[in-house]
């Protein structure tokens, strides 16, 4: 019984394929539709995927359990309102607060910053040699913001607090400022220029991960915060790093929040007027942005999908009115109604099957192209889309070509074997 359904499925396969074999140029138009349905779905995924790969890289290296807070809410950049230019800064002193008054937090750190722009951190000059970088970041930190960050030294040691204490001209470098300057020697022990400020190197920093290119961090001076505030008395943007309890962060967020809120002497019906994020929420930001991008691919790709759909429902139509009198002979020697509608319904399905394949070999090439050519934009195939893809493009074939593959199954025999 097994046997004989197998072999009358590969029969009427083998019916499907000649009959597409017999009509290249026009399968391929039909299923263009199809194709191009099921290379937008690969094609974006595949760029989704690896943005969310990479951005999930880049948070969790920054922490799972440190919370940023900052003047500024984190979001999309955008002109910043009167209300956000007046705002008065985070101060060493808040982050000395969250440190003694919140229990769910372990350590806290500070940045210090010359001044945070409209658009992001100043840029400054860091010079070596008659060799310069004029993008690199200069930072005021704590002795304990490595271990916040989640950074790992590549040579030599971090400041200590005994340093930040006495206001020590030393500096911590990122590995962009090494391999620009120091490519052929050994960083520890010179001196760099930042800023016009004269500085010992006593440490480096191994490559960030990146998100969308290079990372600032990676051409980041860090230096003791008293230092800092030695050469920049007038400097006052602080951007606080809290590292919290194990289990604690919900708990940590909802105490900063409040704490900040009273000194800062926000009224109870007023919003922040601070911001305060984590590798969680940053995340859940950007899948929300996913989401959308990806309910946008849905619709392109159910265009495509639909068209292609129509397209191999009218000429499975015109195939059933060009083979009426081929139906008819099958029926006269034995063939059943449900022999036909397999007939039919294998063709359609083969010709969005194959559509399918073509739009995913087309989409894994142009992931593969946009990780050759575009290196900063991550692309991967995921396995779920692969299987999707193929199952949306075949079921398509299904349904669009039901109703050819009833119409010939109920084509009368007599009045078929007459058709010319």
């Amino acid at each position: 019984m097994l046997h004989a359904y197998r072999q009358h499925v590969r029969e009427n396969l083998l019916l499907a394929m000649d009959t597409l074999r017999t009509h290249k140029f026009r399968s391929f138009l039909t299923v263009l539709g199809v194709l191009i349905g099921t290379t937008t779905v690969i094609a974006v995924t595949s760029i989704i995927a690896g943005l969310d790969k990479q951005l999930v890289d880049v948070a969790e290296q920054f922490g799972t359990r440190t919370l940023w807070v900052y003047k500024l809410q984190m979001g999309a950049p955008h002109a910043m309102t009167r209300e956000e230019r007046l705002r008065k800064p985070l101060t060493y002193e808040d982050a000395m607060a969250i440190k003694e008054q919140s229990p769910s937090t372990s350590t806290v750190s500070v940045e210090l910053f010359r001044e945070l722009g409209e658009f992001g951190l100043p840029p400054v000059t860091a010079r070596y040699k008659g060799q310069n970088m004029l993008d690199a970041l200069f930072v005021g930190v704590t002795a304990d913001h490595l271990r916040l960050i989640n950074a790992t030294l590549g040579q030599g040691r971090f400041f200590t607090e005994t340093e930040d204490l006495h206001r020590r001209d030393v500096a911590v470098i990122g590995n962009g400022i090494r391999e620009r300057f120091f490519t052929h020697e050994d960083p520890i022990g010179k001196s760099i220029l930042v800023d016009g400020h004269q500085l010992e190197i006593i440490g480096t920093l191994t490559k960030f991960k990146s998100f969308l290119g290079d990372d600032q961090n990676d051409k980041a001076v860090l230096i003791p915060y008293q230092s800092f505030k030695k050469a920049y008395p007038e400097a006052k943007d602080h951007f606080i790093c809290v590292l919290v309890e194990p289990g604690k962060m919900d708990q940590a967020r909802d105490e900063v929040t409040e704490l900040l809120r009273r000194r800062r002497h926000v009224k109870p019906s007023e919003p922040d007027n601070f911001g305060v994020s984590s590798a969680e929420l940053v995340i859940g930001q950007f899948r929300q942005l996913i989401a959308t991008v990806g309910l946008v691919m849905v619709v392109i790709s159910s265009i495509g999908l639909l068209v292609g759909g129509i397209g191999v429902m009218n000429i499975m139509l015109v195939s059933v009115t060009e083979r009426t009198r081929e139906i008819g002979v099958r029926k006269a020697i034995g063939a059943r109604r449900s022999d036909i509608v397999w007939q039919f319904l294998l063709e359609a399905m083969t010709l969005t099957a194959f559509g399918g394949l073509v739009g995913i070999l087309v989409g894994w090439l142009l992931s593969v192209a946009i990780r050759t050519f575009v290196p900063t934009l991550p692309s991967t195939v995921p396995v779920w889309s692969v299987v999707a893809g193929f199952s949306v493009a075949t079921s398509v074939g299904l349904f669009f070509g039901l109703w050819p593959a009833l119409k010939a199954a109920r084509l009368d025999p007599i009045a078929a074997l007459r058709h010319e």
